[in-house]
């Protein structure tokens, strides 16, 4: 008997030891081949306020930025008003040098190629120049003004500038942060305003005193305060990119602005780089869209209304007339506020290149064909 129970105690002090030693190992084998400790990494999230966005779009453009100023010999407003009325002029008529910063520009090229609007540097008797960054002064050489849109490349004589980077305007949305930098006034350099895109697709006739007035199409209308100065300035997305050039400003609204897109402006200052000019393709009408409620109201078809044809284009060579109503161009319908329209369609084609047009006159409907030709 015991002898039964020592062998029961061996026994059992036996498989406690096994057990011991087989935890034991099997902890090592364990840590060794398939624990492994976890390795914590850190991850920081950056948060970005408003005012940071804002401030990182300006420090990366200010130097991309520059202000157009006008160099031009003004005739002294001196004599009496006799002589003035009966042109009784003693001796030589003084003249003096008048300079002054009237716009701005954005530089989109290392050697020197800036873009800004043409109404900016429209007088042929002046000269111009450009400030770069707080007070350098550089001569422009030469001015490329584009006959269709209102939009000029000058170039001056420096390289190593830092152009641009632009954005794309066709993805852009009603409600979006925009920031825009120019010369406000022609007096206050650098001046930043921030707003949002309250309107896509917007036409409008802009004009100024010596100007004359001017059809613009598919213009970006925002709320961010453009002040005269700021014309052929940059207007900015959140992320620094260039999406459209300033171009006017409504005068019966408050803080309603208008830009051209930037997609426009590229497709320009392309055929420049390979042409060496603006060899643009132009149609030759001007026109206001008709509304679906409009359209309803008179019985007639959605579409662009000709207000207007100029003699020679190639829109009066193609036989249309100021009332048709344009319905379809190359398959793709004209409705309003949509980027279909006819500015938009011309833009993508090139000299030479063929339209198919529909027009609407006397309650039906004619297919036509239009040969684009380039603007004199």
């Amino acid at each position: 008997m015991k002898t039964q129970k020592i062998r029961s105690l061996l026994l059992i002090l036996l498989l406690i030891v096994i057990l011991i030693t087989g935890g034991v190992f099997l902890g090592i084998f364990l840590s060794k081949n398939i624990i492994k400790p976890k390795t914590i990494t850190e991850t920081k999230i950056e948060v970005v306020d408003e005012e940071t966005v804002v401030t990182r779009v300006v420090e990366k453009a200010n130097n991309s930025v520059v202000t157009v100023a006008i160099s031009k010999d003004v005739l002294n407003n001196s004599l009496d008003i006799f002589r003035q009325m009966f042109g009784v002029y003693e001796g030589k008529v003084e003249s003096t040098n008048v300079e002054r910063d009237i716009g701005t520009g954005f530089i989109i090229s290392e050697d020197g190629l800036i873009v800004t609007n043409k109404h900016v540097v429209s007088d042929l008797g002046a000269k111009y120049k450009v400030v770069i960054g707080k007070d350098e002064t550089v001569e422009v050489v030469n001015i490329y003004r584009d006959p269709v849109n209102d939009l000029a490349i000058i170039k001056v004589n420096k390289s190593g500038l830092k152009p641009v980077e632009m954005g794309d305007s066709g993805k852009l949305k009603v409600g979006q942060t925009v920031i825009a930098i120019g010369t406000a006034l022609g007096e206050f350099r650098s001046t930043v305003t921030k707003g949002v895109i309250s309107g896509l697709g917007r036409g409008i006739t802009a004009g100024g005193v010596g100007l004359g007035m001017e059809k613009l199409e598919d213009v970006i209308q925002v709320d961010a305060a453009i002040n005269s100065g700021n014309s052929g300035g940059p207007l900015f997305d959140s992320s620094g990119k260039v999406v459209g050039v300033n171009v006017a400003v409504s005068q019966g609204g408050q803080n309603i602005g208008f830009a051209l897109p930037i997609n426009l402006v590229k497709q320009s200052v392309d055929n420049f780089k390979i042409t060496g000019e603006f060899d643009r393709p132009y149609l030759g009408v001007s026109y206001q869209v008709i509304s679906q409620q409009a359209a309803l109201l008179n019985e007639v078809p959605t579409g662009a209304y000709i207000q207007s044809v100029i003699d020679g284009s190639p829109a009066q060579k193609g036989g249309l007339k100021i009332g048709d109503i344009i319905t379809e161009i190359d398959g793709k319908k004209i409705i309003e506020m949509k980027e279909t329209s006819i500015a938009g369609i011309v833009n993508q084609k090139k000299i030479g290149d063929t339209l198919k047009i529909i027009y609407f006159r006397d309650k039906t409907e004619t297919e036509v064909e239009v040969k684009l030709e380039k603007k004199n």
